[in-house]
């Protein structure tokens, strides 16, 4: 079977490289589109290591670039981390069609955001989902789904590389192989449990202190690494990272500094507290302990909106 990949990232080379290690054929690797800036993409790399041509269009929207693709008579388009608006032509080109990558358990969390928002919004589980990909974003039939719990101190990052990319590997090896005999279901997703929810981006990152301590908490999680959950004081705008509730601190009003010494600096929210590992500002990244020394933080100062 003529595999062709699209993707990107070491998640897209990850993939060719499994699928050509145990003997798939892999004809192509197709890039983000736009002029390439800066080091080589990872798959671009794994590509050529391999002697698998790689190619990356102006735009996918282009004839030209539907042109060459159908040149290669794919059997089976792989779309393994693509951010990229893809017209349906790609992928109804090839002869057993495209399968597509998405780390939630479809129809829930459609999007771009999706392992962010599992975590902000208190999910208990999560997954990947391995889908026939059509017109709608993230709405085609399910190929197979793989599930996993969500820890109370996990994070966006450690779902992903913990867990939703080593699996997600491994569940799109068995996809191939389903196709390969037949065997590969098209389950239609049901609308009526479908979500649908923003890019995880600064518009969404900012704390409001006065809300239960255990959404800041989540909020804070899911969006470690990737934008970091901020709020402002003395002028910095600061992202936390590292946290945990904190059941044993003092009351305080929201916002409010409760602690600042060695272990961190703890935070009073709607009904409890957050104790912060990690921040990070202009500067850098550092240990809030570092953080609230170098920047005189005290108990009784308070982290705001702006």
């Amino acid at each position: 079977m003529r595999i062709a990949i699209m993707g990107q990232a070491a998640f897209g080379a990850r993939v060719l490289e499994t699928l050509a290690d145990r003997g798939d054929q892999i004809i192509a690797a197709w890039l983000p589109q736009g002029k390439a800036a800066g080091k080589p993409d990872p798959l671009k790399l794994a590509a050529e290591s391999r002697g698998i041509p790689t190619l990356q269009p102006d735009s996918y929207k282009s004839p030209e670039a539907l042109r060459e693709f159908r040149s290669l008579e794919s059997d089976l388009l792989i779309m393994a981390f693509v951010t990229d608006i893809i017209p349906l032509a790609f992928v109804d080109a090839p002869a057993k069609g495209t399968i597509c990558y998405h780390p939630s358990l479809l129809p829930r969390h459609r999007g771009g955001s999706a392992i962010n928002w599992a975590v902000i919004l208190g999910d208990r589980e999560t997954g990947l989902s391995i889908f026939w990909p059509d017109a709608g974003i993230d709405t085609g039939p399910v190929l197979l789904q793989k599930r996993i719990p969500i820890g109370p101190e996990d994070t966006t990052g450690s779902l992903y590389f913990d867990h939703l990319f080593p699996l997600g590997i491994e569940a799109i090896a068995e996809s191939v192989d389903l196709i390969k005999t037949g065997k590969a279901p098209r389950l239609v997703q049901d609308e009526s449990l479908a979500t649908y929810e923003p890019l995880c981006n600064d518009r969404v990152a900012g704390i409001d202190w006065g809300k239960p301590a255990r959404e800041v908490h989540n909020l804070i999680r899911g969006c470690d690494p990737q934008p970091g959950a901020y709020s402002f004081c003395r002028g910095q705008k600061v992202r936390f990272f590292e946290v945990r509730l904190d059941a044993g601190a003092p009351s305080g009003a929201p916002g409010e500094v409760l602690t600042a010494d060695e272990g961190g600096i703890t935070v009073a929210a709607g009904d409890g507290a957050i104790r912060i590992g990690k921040v990070r500002t202009e500067k850098g990244k550092q240990d809030a302990a570092a953080f609230a020394t170098e920047a005189g933080i005290q108990p009784g100062d308070r982290f705001s909106a702006a």
